[in-house]
């Protein structure tokens, strides 16, 4: 298994890992992610905030990370933190618990950053990913209703929005 910055070679699993999500989600009777764009994607990717984890020179798991999210953490963004965004797992490896790879992974990389802390969030109630993400090492901050949501994707709007941090 390697951890490493996704390239723009790598745009067409990424959509498509992003749209096996969705359907996922959708499945599973949770708050669906929109339809990302290439161009998007290909930001992050210049931005160095897409990665991926490769296992068989395959594209197991992809997720996006920042070092602010002002419209999701209000206040709180000004703690020195990583956020992780969008973790969507190819359905070839589904059940390898890459949470806790990317958990690892994302401390060393706080660390290095100088940041104190590793923040997640998801979108609607769902007491299933809740608890999964605590059994992880996350403190559940609780649900919260974001103010402003006119910049973020749709998924965001009219719905709780579960805040979970990790002290680095």
């Amino acid at each position: 298994m390697n951890i490493q910055n996704s390239t723009l070679d790598d745009i067409s699993v990424i959509l498509k890992l992003y749209g096996y999500a969705t359907s996922y989600q959708i499945r599973m009777g949770a708050i669906p992610w929109p339809k990302f764009e290439k161009e998007m994607i290909q930001k992050e990717i210049d931005a160095k905030q897409q990665w991926k984890i490769v296992i068989d020179n395959q594209i197991a798991c992809i997720w996006m990370t920042t070092f602010d999210d002002p419209y999701i953490w209000e206040e709180r963004n000004e703690d020195p933190s990583v956020y992780i965004h969008r973790i969507a797992t190819n359905p070839a490896f589904r059940g390898y618990h890459f949470v806790k790879n990317i958990i690892s992974w994302a401390c060393a990389y706080a660390k290095e950053h100088r940041k104190s802390f590793i923040r997640m969030d998801t979108a609607g109630h769902n007491d299933k990913l809740i608890s999964y993400y605590t059994k992880c090492g996350f403190t559940f901050i609780g649900a919260n209703t974001l103010k402003n949501t006119k910049e973020l994707p749709v998924h965001y709007k009219n719905a709780p929005i579960n805040l979970f941090e990790m002290k680095v």
